[in-house]
């Protein structure tokens, strides 16, 4: 049903922006929690949880399998996933919100290579660009780290796992792409929290810290804003081109710069502006930028 709101604002960038909203959402609550003690492995267990109900109920609605038909790579894409997750927290828990939000955006660079090693997809021009400026961005963000007279500088040790942590949503991302052709998108996002919540549990060890009521309903809030991204960014790629869909998902940078600035009093550095804006671009040239066909590189 059309609404007033339909001429100027789409309805697939209106569900990316809910995606953008509710992914900026969790990573706020997560470094909230972590604030008061509670440890990386156990926020990834308790947003499993949650994921894991929320998932299962919405696979036995479509009635349809859990289990899916190629077990293997549905548990690879959990494990990648989950890892990949791991390092997605511990970066927001270490680094400002803003700058652990910006360095996700690097994923473009390792996705276009992973496409091109396991999928035999081609690079294209606008594609080098973005792996360009990217590369060029994250210098720059970095930068008055490596220089000893560095004023504002980013842990580097934080900085590499939010790189580790993009790299493996690349890999998930292909893995998913992989999937799709053989599965149904609800049990793929089923076999996330089925492998998360074990092996979460498992890397925790004795290092469990009982939250209180109201800690606890922060917990739960992680999940349930995961599962608005989620369903935000699916209706999106439905109901807009996926190109001009994703484009607005980077308005998260925006969303996790206000958080950050209200919640932790966190003022981004002219670094992180400029390396972001870089970066932003770079990957808003390779989502418009698929009508310019000169493939660089070609594996067919």
């Amino acid at each position: 049903m059309n609404t007033t709101l339909d001429p100027l604002i789409p309805t697939g960038v209106r569900y990316m922006m809910l995606s953008a909203l509710g992914f900026a959402l969790m990573s706020a609550c997560v470094k909230y929690v972590s604030t008061y003690g509670i440890p990386v492995f156990e926020i990834v267990a308790a947003r499993a949880l949650v994921s894991l109900i929320l998932s299962y109920l919405d696979v036995k609605r479509k009635r349809i399998s859990v289990w899916g038909n190629n077990k293997k790579l549905l548990l690879v894409r959990g494990t990648v996933g989950t890892m990949a997750l791991i390092c997605v927290y511990y970066s927001v828990t270490t680094l400002p919100l803003a700058e652990a939000t910006i360095l996700q955006y690097i994923h473009p660079v390792f996705t276009a290579l992973l496409a091109f090693v396991f999928l035999r997809e081609r690079i294209q021009f606008s594609t080098l660009i973005c792996i360009l400026l990217s590369l060029l961005g994250l210098y720059i963000m970095v930068a008055p780290t490596l220089s000893s007279h560095g004023i504002d500088t980013l842990p580097l040790f934080s900085v590499g796992i939010a790189l580790l942590g993009a790299f493996g949503s690349s890999v998930s991302y292909v893995v998913v792409r992989k999937l799709s052709q053989t599965e149904d998108s609800s049990v793929i996002i089923f076999y996330f929290p089925l492998v998360a919540l074990p092996l979460s549990i498992l890397l925790m060890s004795n290092d469990f810290v009982m939250p209180d009521l109201y800690l606890t309903g922060v917990l739960v809030l992680i999940g349930i804003f995961t599962q608005v991204g989620q369903l935000g960014l699916t209706k999106a790629m439905q109901t807009q081109a996926a190109g001009k869909a994703s484009a607005y998902s980077y308005i998260q940078i925006v969303f996790s710069i206000i958080l950050g600035l209200v919640l932790f009093q966190e003022m981004p550095s002219i670094w992180t502006y400029l390396g972001g804006t870089l970066i932003v671009a770079g990957a808003l040239i390779n989502a418009f930028g698929k009508r310019l066909r000169f493939p660089l590189l070609s594996r067919s």
